[in-house]
């Protein structure tokens, strides 16, 4: 893998430092937001709700809001369906809590729909239509999130039903353009839509339409002028933002939401954030967007990769902590089957992938018959850190004939682009810039893999390489609390802002391989006078290979500068991230 520093945008450095930013602040904003982005640089260093635009300058809210406003006046039944990720069980929440809390509509007129990841697969599946239109409580008007975009022919079945169909979404705009049978499509990345961020995340979405329909009731006057304002679900707004790996640096709205969402998180005032609190223990307090994205993250995700979604649906819903304890404990178990599931399938298709590398692809697919297919999105991101391409993982569909697939991608490659560009071997697709999803015939692998590995090259001129980046050189011996402190002050960190790291000089005092394979490395290490014990997650490729670094080596590494809480002492480590 290759190591090289971040390049700095002078504009942003001179406009960072104008606003009140340290030099090591400075530093880091200027090598995370380019020229033309100087002027997000306020939103960047000072998240703040005021930097949300309106709901109303989204395309379609008028008319989705005016539906939802008369299904409420007249007693209608409203459907959710929603994707099985994070990002979607968060927007469920967000509309089954504003619905229910704010706008008191009955539970018995509320009906909820989230697809199985391998009964149904993603999005407005066959199946799901199927089951709610032979459902009892069939509905009358139906709100998506985080899904529709791609789904006119289920939609159509919907409307021609004498449903409505509100799309509610994030993911990118086919080629033959928003589904002509919805009511209304709600969905920032429509090339007509005036909302000034198309980087939001589904529950964003379904936080903003519920904002929009807070405002039609109170303009209806079925709802009190004061009426409380939607703040209290941007906890799970900042949790789907975070997971579901959005922008969180050029974008001021997703900053924003996320360290708001964070402040109501960490006063545990839900049930789900008390579990959740009580898991990571003290040492782990307060709560980071990392933690959501690392831990809280792959724990919802994981029902929904292996088994029935709706016990995380159960989770946010919780009205009391122990039983959001007893969800949060069976979504822990489910991840650890996860990881399982996930080793066996990346030992499988990492050899596969490093040798169409060594091949000169631009791009990588491989075929698991035996793997499974609720983790192939993670064994991607696997494929993609190790050999730097952009990655499909396919694995058998329930149908014979048909592998699933995801697809992760790299900076400077549009997934949903490349995808569009191969789809007459595909047989559905989905996703957006970074991640996509697809459905493909077996007997089209082949062609597909050829004609992806086309795209690709169509968007970059040379083959894509595994890349460290880091913020320079800085003496691990200088680390302090005031340095943690400047650092912490740039939360959240995240897809687009990452955490900054440094290279230094370190010398090995001692090392273990630990962890359950084990492929992490317990260290003692010492600089500038100064000794540390830290760890260097998955520095081996596999239990049992030769460290990278040697007993009594003075060596360059990248590290991270953490704060780390152990029986209630705080000390500061260098955590190390890979070699310089």
């Amino acid at each position: 893998m290759q190591c090289a520093p971040r390049a700095l945008s002078e504009a942003v450095f001179d406009q960072a430092l104008n606003s009140g930013a340290t030099l090591l602040q400075a530093r880091i904003l200027a090598g995370r937001l380019s020229d033309h982005q100087a002027d997000q640089v306020a939103g960047a260093l000072n998240p703040s709700l005021k930097h949300l635009a309106s709901p109303m300058r989204l395309r379609g809210m008028d008319i989705a809001i005016a539906r939802l406003v008369r299904a409420i006046e007249q007693g209608e039944s409203i459907g959710l369906i929603t994707d099985y990720d994070v990002d979607g069980i968060t927007s469920h929440w967000v509309l089954l809590h504003a619905l229910r809390h704010h706008f008191g509509v009955p539970s018995e007129r509320l009906s909820s729909w989230i697809g199985h990841r391998i009964h149904d697969g993603y999005g407005i599946s066959q199946t799901l239509v199927d089951r709610l239109l032979s459902s009892p409580t069939r509905p009358s008007v139906v709100v998506t999130a985080d899904c529709g975009t791609s789904d006119e022919a289920r939609i159509a079945q919907l409307a021609a039903a004498g449903i409505d169909v509100i799309v509610g979404d994030h993911h990118a705009i086919p080629a033959e353009g928003v589904p002509a049978s919805a009511l209304a499509v709600i969905n920032p990345t429509q090339p007509d839509c005036d909302y000034p961020d198309p980087s939001i995340a589904g529950v964003m979405v379904s936080w903003l339409i519920m904002s929009g329909l807070r405002q039609g009731l109170i303009e209806a006057g079925q709802l009190a002028a004061d009426a409380p304002k939607l703040i209290d679900a941007l906890d799970a707004v900042a949790l789907g933002t975070v997971a579901d790996c959005v922008d969180l640096g050029g974008s001021a709205i997703n900053r924003a939401v996320v360290r708001a969402g964070l402040g109501q998180i960490n006063r545990l005032q839900r049930p789900v954030w008390q579990a959740f609190a009580e898991l990571m223990g003290a040492d782990n307090l307060p709560i980071s967007a990392e933690t959501l994205a690392f831990q809280m993250g792959p724990r919802i995700n994981a029902r929904g990769r292996i088994d029935d979604p709706m016990q995380a649906l159960y989770l946010m819903l919780s009205g009391a902590k122990d039983e959001a304890i007893r969800h949060l404990n069976q979504l822990s178990q489910d991840n650890e089957s996860r990881k399982a599931l996930e080793r066996t399938m990346v030992d499988a298709c990492m050899p596969k992938a490093v040798r169409q590398r060594e091949t000169g692809r631009f791009c990588v697919v491989v075929s698991d018959e035996g793997g499974h297919p609720g983790v192939q999105g993670i064994v991607a991101s696997r494929i993609t850190e190790r050999t730097g391409l952009p990655s499909v993982v396919l694995a058998p569909a329930q149908a014979p004939a048909y592998f699933v697939g995801s697809m992760r991608s790299v900076p400077g490659v549009n997934a949903k682009q490349a995808l569009q560009a191969c789809s007459q071997w595909l047989s559905r697709f989905g996703g957006h810039h970074g991640a996509a999803g697809l459905t493909l015939p077996k007997a089209h692998l082949t062609e597909f893999a050829m004609a992806l590995d086309t795209a690709v090259r169509q968007q970059v001129s040379e083959q894509p390489q595994p890349m460290r980046w880091h913020d320079g050189d800085l003496d691990p011996a200088d680390l302090s609390a005031p340095l943690i402190e400047q650092i912490d002050g740039l939360q959240p960190y995240g897809r687009g802002f990452e955490a900054p790291s440094f290279v230094g000089v370190f010398k090995i005092d001692a090392l273990r391989a630990v962890g359950k394979d084990p492929v992490h490395l317990s260290l003692q290490v010492s600089c500038g006078g100064r000794q540390f014990r830290t760890v260097w997650f998955r520095a081996l490729k596999r239990a049992g290979e030769t460290a990278p670094v040697a007993l009594g080596q003075s060596v360059r590494l990248v590290w991270r500068p953490v704060s780390e809480t152990f029986r209630g002492e705080t000390r500061l480590v260098p955590r190390i991230e890979g070699l310089a």
